[in-house]
């Protein structure tokens, strides 16, 4: 493993261990000023401020006490600056979940993708795009 994807790793099990300890601005610190982010529902939201607010809102509500385990499937570096990271992302613990959000076993799944973008020695988030996954409909 190549010191850039140790440290890729590192902040994506940085961000699981915030998550888990309800701490949003620990889930932001590595987020990037202009970045952007795309939430389970679907809506997009731009800027770290509005990144760690979100995240406070959720901890403190309807994600309060969940525990978050994210799956690294893989790393693609595009630049060597610049890589995208596939992650499998699985919620439980929840109190309730968001509209249209389904997890008959408890376990809310997702796929999680991230642009990280290197910049004086430090990965940075500049783009988060998390999407439900729904099982498949049965054969007809």
């Amino acid at each position: 493993m190549s010191d850039e994807e140790a440290a890729i790793r590192a902040l994506i099990d940085s961000e699981a261990a915030a998550w888990n300890h309800g701490d949003a601005e620990g889930y932001a610190a590595h987020f990037r000023t202009d970045g952007t982010f795309t939430n389970v529902l679907g809506i997009t939201y731009c800027g770290k401020d509005t990144f760690e607010t979100r995240h406070a809102e959720i901890f403190a509500g309807i994600y309060n006490g969940s525990i978050a385990k994210m799956t690294i499937k893989r790393i693609y570096f595009v630049r060597p600056d610049v890589a995208i990271v596939d992650i499998a992302a699985e919620l439980t613990g929840c109190k309730t979940l968001p509209p249209g959000i389904h997890a008959p076993d408890g376990i809310v799944r997702g796929s999680l993708l991230q642009v990280l973008v290197k910049e004086k020695d430090e990965w940075t988030i500049a783009a988060y795009h998390n999407i439900d996954v729904k099982p498949l409909p049965p054969p007809k």
